[in-house]
């Protein structure tokens, strides 16, 4: 079974196209190769420049991207590129070879308060994830070395995890004032020695991974929850994950047109998340989706 799958992801710049992984390729700081000779150290960057339409090569956390010469369109070559990427990944060679000391990587980590009380963000400078994640328990975090060693801490009671931060969850046994300092040093540190956050066989188990909405599979749903979710990953989404926390699509029932929503992170058992949910995301569903929305109800991760 193939661990690694490839999506292709336009920029804005027409000839460069993003090859985005399911899993991190590098930790640490991205390169640009210009030529081959400079890509002496990345296998996969000189496979690829042996592509005659290949101008440059970038490697980052999870994605390979490429610009290339104008003798050809990306609609005519990026399939092809990105079997060769997924099939080089999936091959178990490295992407680039590292060298023999291990240097830190520098990180900065600050806190964020949310509108939960009971919750704190806390923000690296670096993709600590590729997909939302959230663990009630030490038992749950299994497959996140990080999760379980927050866990140890007695005051924490759940953790969330999105694209560049984590959010906690604490016992009413400790204020933030308290504790604040030492998770975010604990955090900034373990990222900094290299440390993984979610471990590799996480990739390919995917059934213990928590769906994101943005991963639901769509084929087998109605067009009005299709739209739900195009307008919750859209709209909604970008807000609740600068507050610390998630929506996911749960249901749409047309006959009495309910939909149900998970929250996860910062807006799970959140005071002021009814509020939302009513005031913002059951208004905006109404006013967008006429006639289709009567009511929205929350689910807490």
């Amino acid at each position: 079974m193939n661990k690694y799958s490839i999506e292709i992801k336009p920029t804005n710049n027409e000839s460069i196209q993003k090859f985005e992984a399911n899993s991190f390729l590098i930790q640490g700081e991205g390169y640009e190769f210009k030529n081959i000779e400079e890509a002496k150290n990345s296998p996969i960057a000189q496979q690829l420049f042996h592509l005659p339409f290949v101008k440059t090569v970038y490697i980052a956390q999870n994605f390979v991207a490429i610009e290339k010469y104008n003798i050809v369109e990306w609609n005519d070559v990026e399939k092809e590129v990105a079997e060769q990427v997924e099939n080089y990944l999936n091959s178990g060679k490295e992407v680039v070879k590292t060298p023999e000391t291990k240097k830190n990587v520098p990180v900065t980590v600050y806190a964020e308060s949310t509108p939960n009380p009971k919750v704190m963000k806390f923000v690296a400078n670096k993709k600590l994830v590729i997909n939302t994640t959230e663990f009630k328990n030490i038992d749950e975090a299994k497959n996140s070395p990080l999760a379980q060693k927050l866990f140890h801490f007695p005051f924490v009671k759940e953790i969330f995890f999105d694209e560049n931060y984590v959010s906690i969850t604490k016992y009413d046994i400790s204020e933030w004032e308290e504790v604040v300092m030492e998770l975010r040093e604990f955090i900034r540190n373990y990222i900094q020695e290299g440390n993984e956050v979610i471990t590799e066989s996480t990739i390919s188990d995917k059934s213990s991974e928590p769906q994101t909405s943005s991963a639901v599979n769509t084929e087998n749903l109605d067009d009005t929850s299709k739209q739900i979710i195009a307008i919750l990953d859209e709209y909604i989404k970008p807000a609740v994950a600068s507050d610390g926390g998630n929506i996911m699509f749960n249901s749409y029932d047309p006959e009495t047109k309910n939909v149900s929503v998970v929250l996860q992170g910062a807006c799970s058992g959140c005071p002021s998340s009814t509020i939302t949910l009513k005031n913002g995301i059951e208004t905006m569903l109404k006013d967008m989706l006429h006639g289709k929305v009567n009511t929205v109800h929350a689910i807490n991760g």
